[in-house]
């Protein structure tokens, strides 16, 4: 396994993953500033290690299977633990969170089997993908700050992100799909 900058981030990440389940489990006296915003910039400073790991992988020509097999997993991590804390908060629909857990579960599992049949460049990130990522990565910390501020209404802001992430997630993975299917079909006719 190769040890750089740009996989520490990513295990960062993960480390950072019960850190954010934890500042609403542990004894309010042990957090020491407010769990909304201590949970907010916790999840602020992984998304933007998402950013860097990548960016940095790329301009120090440090990428590795092992950076791009983590990569994805610790990115699904982190948002599958915000998501289901938002839900156990009374912050999201369980049905939102369930849509966007189940596709990126779907999705990876698509890459993966394509990966095996030598097609994984149909499935590449598409720029719906990248736009349902921004929404879903822009509602998450609005949804854990949940307080007005500066008298834009954070809340409302972030619920109306995660539907447009959730719609555009059921678009993306259709997307998905439709790029896989005629791959789906010849594997199956060769069986």
């Amino acid at each position: 396994m190769p040890l750089n900058i740009p996989i520490l981030l990513t295990w960062l990440r993960i480390i950072l993953i019960p850190l954010l389940i934890a500042i609403y489990y542990v004894p309010e006296a042990w957090v020491p500033v407010a769990r909304d915003p201590a949970a907010t910039v916790v999840f602020v400073v992984a998304a933007i290690t998402d950013w860097l790991d990548g960016y940095l992988a790329r301009r120090w020509q440090q990428t590795s299977a092992f950076g791009a097999f983590l990569d994805p997993v610790a990115d699904k991590l982190m948002v599958a633990a915000a998501l289901i804390m938002l839900v156990q908060l009374g912050r999201l629909d369980a049905i939102l969170a369930a849509i966007i857990i189940g596709r990126e579960i779907t999705i990876s599992a698509l890459r993966e089997w394509m990966a095996q049949i030598g097609a994984h460049r149909s499935v590449a990130v598409s720029m719906i993908g990248k736009i349902k990522t921004t929404a879903q990565m822009t509602a998450i910390p609005l949804l854990l700050y949940h307080a007005p501020l500066e008298g834009i209404d954070v809340p409302q802001a972030g619920t109306w992100l995660i539907y447009i992430a959730a719609v555009l997630t059921l678009w993306s993975m259709g997307y998905y799909m439709r790029m896989a299917w005629p791959h789906l079909i010849e594997e199956d006719r060769k069986r």
